[in-house]
């Protein structure tokens, strides 16, 4: 592993350590408390995921996810789901530049569905 990834892996490990003894000293202030831990480590989930977009993207790719999600959500979070998964298996070779972001969205967009009107 890269020096980057050894202090993203550190960084995940001690916000982890945080959230389970936060978790642990609000297990007796009821609900409320259950809520937040869940909205924390929401927030962390989300902060991994973008961690690991921010290494596997250019920031020209970054950009043209960042369209996409902005005009089709579900597609978006899609394709962000696939890149990571990518990522984290290790069938990248590099950051993925926007010339293959490209590539990656043409593979994923859904098939379009035509309509031929005829008329007699």
């Amino acid at each position: 592993m890269s020096g980057r990834e050894e202090d993203i892996e550190e960084l995940r490990r001690k916000k982890m350590e945080q959230l389970q003894e936060q978790a642990e000293q609000q297990q007796g202030q009821g609900q409320g408390a259950q809520g937040e831990a869940a909205e924390a480590q929401r927030q962390q989930a989300e902060a991994q995921k973008q961690a690991v977009l921010r290494q596997a993207l250019t920031d020209g790719a970054r950009k043209r996810l960042n369209t996409v999600k902005m005009s089709k959500p579900e597609f978006g979070e899609q394709v962000e789901q696939q890149v990571i998964a990518l990522a984290q298996s290790g069938r990248l070779n590099g950051q993925v530049d926007e010339e293959q972001m490209k590539s990656l969205l043409q593979e994923l967009k859904p098939d379009r569905k035509s309509f031929n009107i005829e008329r007699r």
